[in-house]
């Protein structure tokens, strides 16, 4: 019996990255899962851990458009009769600064990084509280509420949104034992820490990736995406029932030092 035996897990961002790391460590620990994106690389994705034994289906859901979360949470509980697990993880970047960046690129990442989380929550809580019972994880992120690189203004404003989210919305369903948590990650190495290598040093991505790693306390190395989806997996357990409205940093150390050449060797 596994942490998460016979429990129904949503995963949004799921054809890659983070997500797809999650949604293999829950199936892992015995969850079936709905993984979500809006990728047309969600079929492939599906049709690979089917292969291997998952219990799963995908849904093609536009996180930041109500109706298509609509459709896709019904379709979802037609399938598996119920959804215990939620973890929004759907996210993007667009590199920019404040005043470089458009409101068409501001735009595009609050509605999925903000929005996303705020639909598809709402679409999934009737369901737990009619169970009287629900785990939910939001990817917030180091970067905004803790740590910000010059281009992340946009991308760092949704992902501190994603917190206060995460603490009114645990605060509101807690009294139908339903906790709402936030895990938020430094580096990984997933498409979107390739995208920010791309788009920071296009001539020679592995550059940036090789300064992020050097500058991470624990193993000089980006982590992965198997090490995000334990603790995505302690979350929505219960064991983790009496933990509710809190921050969890999965950085390596990243955020520790206070600069690069105080104590340096």
């Amino acid at each position: 019996m596994g942490k998460l035996t016979n429990k129904v897990a949503v995963v949004t961002g799921a054809a890659m990255g983070n997500g797809l790391g999650i949604s293999k460590v829950l199936a892992k620990h015995g969850a079936k899962i709905a993984l979500v994106d809006i990728s047309d690389q969600l079929d492939s994705t599906v049709k690979k851990l089917q292969a291997q034994g998952v219990d799963c289906i995908g849904v093609h859901m536009n996180v930041a458009d109500t109706q298509s979360v609509t459709a896709g949470v019904k379709e979802i509980i037609q399938h598996f009769g119920t959804i215990d697990c939620l973890m929004n993880n759907a996210g993007i970047i667009k590199l920019g600064s404040l005043l470089n960046t458009s409101d068409e690129e501001r735009d595009q990442q609050f509605d999925v990084n903000i929005k996303g989380v705020w639909n598809v929550t709402k679409a999934v809580l009737p369901t737990m509280i009619e169970n009287k019972k629900g785990r939910i994880c939001n990817m917030s992120s180091v970067t905004g509420v803790m740590v910000a690189d010059e281009g992340e203004c946009a991308y760092a404003t949704t992902k501190a949104a994603i917190m206060g989210f995460t603490r009114a919305c645990a605060r509101e369903v807690a009294k139908y034992d339903i906790t709402v948590n936030a895990i938020l990650p430094g580096y990984i190495q997933t498409p979107m820490a390739d995208a920010i290598a791309n788009e920071s040093t296009p001539d020679d991505p592995s550059q940036t990736t090789k300064g992020i790693a050097d500058a991470v306390p624990l193993g000089k190395r980006l982590g992965t995406i198997e090490e995000v989806g334990e603790l995505a997996a302690f979350l929505l357990s219960d064991e983790a029932s009496y933990m509710t409205a809190t921050p969890v940093v999965i950085d390596g150390g990243s955020t520790l030092p206070e600069t690069v050449s105080v104590g340096a060797e």
